[in-house]
C-alpha cells in the first residue's frame, strides 16, 4: 500500500501541487478510496481530474475520489498540528489505559505523539493510531 500511495501522491502533485492525498483506503480487494484536500476546497471537477491521472489504476481498481467532509481524517503529523484546539475522535490499534477509543480536544502534537484533553487526559503515539477524525463543530461555535 505504501508504494501505491507514493505513486498516487506523485501523480497528484504533478497535476496540482496544492492537492493533498489525505487518506488512501482499500475497502475491498478491487477498490481504492482516495480522500483529497486543497486549500481552496475540493469540487467534483477536481475529483474527476485526480481520477483521470490514474488510468492504469482504474483498470485494476474501482476508484472513488472524494473531499474530506466535516469528519476530516487526520493521518499525518502536520494534520494534528494544524487542528490543535479542535475536538477529535481517535481509535487506536491497541489498548491504551484500557481503552481503544478516545474523544477530546487536541491540545498538542508533534512528529511522534498527540495529547488529548477529554474525560481523561491522554497522550497517544501516532504509530498507535488506527483512525482519527475531526468532530464537526456545531453551527455558531468554534
Amino acid at each position: 500500500m505504501e508504494e501505491l500511495q507514493e505513486t498516487i501522491e506523485s501523480r497528484i502533485r504533478d497535476l496540482d501541487p496544492e492537492v493533498e492525498l489525505i487518506l488512501l483506503e482499500r475497502p475491498a480487494a478491487e477498490s481504492l478510496r482516495l480522500v483529497i484536500d486543497r486549500p481552496d476546497g475540493v469540487d467534483l471537477a477536481l475529483c474527476e481530474r485526480v481520477a483521470g491521472v490514474l488510468p492504469d489504476l482504474n483498470e485494476r481498481y474501482s476508484i472513488e475520489v472524494s473531499s474530506p467532509g466535516a469528519e476530516r481524517p487526520l493521518t499525518k503529523p502536520e494534520h494534528f498540528r494544524r487542528f490543535r484546539g479542535r475536538r477529535v475522535r481517535v481509535r487506536t490499534r491497541e489498548s491504551i489505559g484500557g481503552r481503544r477509543s478516545f474523544t477530546g480536544t487536541l491540545v498538542a502534537a508533534d512528529e511522534r505523539e498527540l495529547a488529548l484533553r477529554g474525560e481523561a487526559d491522554v497522550t497517544i503515539p501516532l504509530a498507535a493510531i488506527r483512525r482519527s477524525t475531526l468532530i464537526p463543530e456545531e453551527v455558531g461555535s468554534k
